[in-house]
C-alpha cells in the first residue's frame, strides 16, 4: 500500500482487483470519511485532491473546523515495567517522560526534532 498526500491530509493507495480500479481514503479520519479512486495514479491523485477540497469547501460553507487526521495528542498504555523505566530514562536524561517518548519514537522514525 502507498501513501498520498496533500494540504496535511495523507490517503492510502489500494488496489481492487475485483474491480481493476485504485481507491483509497484519508487516514486518520476518526468521523468523517473522505474516499476517493481512479483508474490510473494520475486519476486517484487527482480525485483525492479533489475530496480533499471539497471536504474542506463544505467545511468552510457550513462554518466548522476542518478536522485534522491526527492532532499530535497520542494516549498510550504502556505496562508498569515500561512505564517506570521511561520515568527513570527521562530523568537520567533530565527531560520529561513526554519528550523522552517524543523523541524515542522520532529516533524510531528517522525523524529529526
Amino acid at each position: 500500500m502507498g501513501y498520498l498526500k496533500y494540504k496535511g491530509y495523507t490517503g492510502s493507495v489500494d488496489y481492487s482487483e475485483e474491480d481493476n480500479c485504485l481507491f483509497g481514503k484519508v487516514q486518520g479520519m476518526t468521523k468523517e470519511s473522505i474516499t476517493y479512486e481512479g483508474s490510473s495514479l494520475e486519476e486517484l491523485t487527482e480525485d483525492f485532491h479533489g475530496a480533499v477540497d471539497d471536504y474542506l469547501s463544505l467545511c468552510k460553507e457550513k462554518g466548522i473546523e476542518p478536522r485534522k487526521p491526527y492532532t499530535g495528542v497520542l494516549n498510550v498504555r504502556l505496562t508498569p515495567e515500561i512505564h517506570s523505566g521511561a520515568a527513570a530514562a527521562a530523568q537520567r536524561e533530565g527531560v520529561s517522560i513526554n519528550s523522552f517518548i517524543k523523541n524515542a519514537v522520532a529516533r524510531a522514525l528517522g525523524i529529526a526534532l
